[in-house]
């Protein structure tokens, strides 16, 4: 566990983060956790390990994940934000009966762009939705 713990360090470091105990755990539940999870979540499974772990905390630490470029905030039903790791470009599959989000690999940068010449883009997104393989 403590070599897994100074890899995320290392990876924290290297995006110019510093490796607070907090962020470590953070971003270790995030590699641990590919279920796209909620701030709630985070709180629910982390909190009674961490006692002193507050919301805030863990959006101001998911923010500069984000901004940093190593996690990515997901909003695919309006009102709830989901945190993936940042890794290969891949969409994301939402099932409308068990609530679970699904990566699938698409090459996201073959996507045509032909209507947004000019335009410069700094995000692209594939959301699908329907029923998963187990709910049918």
């Amino acid at each position: 566990m403590a070599h897994l713990q100074g890899d995320l360090a290392k990876v924290l470091i290297e995006r110019e983060i510093k490796p607070s105990y907090h962020r470590i755990r953070i971003y270790r539940y995030l590699v641990e956790n590919r279920t796209h999870p909620t701030v709630e979540q985070i709180y629910s499974d982390l909190q009674k390990e961490l006692p002193t772990l507050s919301k805030a905390t863990i959006y101001n630490t998911l923010k500069l994940f984000s901004d940093k470029g190593i996690a990515k905030t997901m909003t695919i039903e309006e009102k709830e934000a989901r945190y993936d790791i940042v890794e290969e470009n891949h969409g994301h599959f939402k099932c409308k009966e068990c609530g679970d989000i699904y990566d699938f690999k698409i090459d996201i940068d073959d996507l045509g762009t032909g209507d947004l010449n000019g335009f410069k883009i700094d995000q692209k997104d594939v959301y699908f939705k329907g029923i998963c393989r187990g709910c049918q």
